[in-house]
């Protein structure tokens, strides 16, 4: 798939001349993406992500780390984090930025080193895509967690979207279809996961996880954390 996030991330860091960056999906109209909320400072982000930061211990990766600003606040503050990106223009924006520690890898495929941490923000967790890949994913975390570990991430649920009418197709609502456009430019449609918290509860249960709910907003996003039991 082409690399049009990291694209876009690269462009804003370099200053190059400017495109919007959108989101198609398929429930409504396009959405830009403003590029320049992976850059923001700790005073920009939303309280469910300070507090996931101030939740961390440990050795850390942050999953997904896009251009690195919670790994940046992360080793600001004195922990031993590293920075893992699919995209390789991400993460040169990283190094580029001053994360000391930049892993250009597939998190599916990634075993290289144990955690106290598992940091997964802006619904990271997304990035399973489905249920079933959620279910394949926190059995592969259990190989990256030291004894003790954690795994801290954010979900919402999004049954808002169908106004009362979830659909009745089979397929749970929160599996959604999306595809970046930048600059002319369009990824192959790809799968995003938002889950809400009962269905989540069970998965992690089965899975052999404890769940704790660390925060929940008035817009039914949340953040947990996930312990082996």
């Amino acid at each position: 798939m082409k690399d049009i996030l990291g694209q876009a991330i690269h462009d804003h860091y370099y200053k190059k001349p400017g495109h919007k960056l959108w989101i198609n999906n398929q429930y409504g109209p396009k959405e830009e993406m403003p590029v320049d909320i992976y850059f923001r400072g700790e005073d920009d982000m939303p309280d469910i992500e300070w507090l996931a930061l101030n939740e961390c211990r440990g050795e850390v990766l942050d999953i997904g780390a896009g251009a690195g600003g919670h790994a940046l606040l992360l080793q600001e503050r004195g922990f031993d984090t590293s920075a893992l990106d699919i995209s390789a223009l991400a993460a040169g924006v990283m190094t580029a930025r001053g994360v000391n520690k930049v892993i250009t890898a597939d998190i599916f495929k990634y075993q290289e080193q144990k955690y106290d941490t598992l940091l997964m923000l802006m619904n990271g967790i997304g990035l399973t895509g489905s249920l079933l890949s959620l279910q394949s994913f926190l059995q592969h975390a259990k190989q990256l967690l030291k004894e003790g570990g954690q795994l801290l991430f954010d979900s919402s649920d999004i049954a808002y979207l169908y106004e009362g009418k979830l659909p009745d197709n089979g397929k749970y609502y929160g599996e959604i279809q999306y595809r970046y456009q930048y600059n002319w430019q369009k990824t192959d449609w790809f799968p995003w996961l938002y889950i809400d918290e009962k269905t989540l509860t069970g998965i992690a249960t089965e899975a052999g996880y404890n769940l704790e709910v660390l925060l929940e907003d008035e817009f039914k996003q949340y953040l947990v954390r996930l312990t082996l039991k």
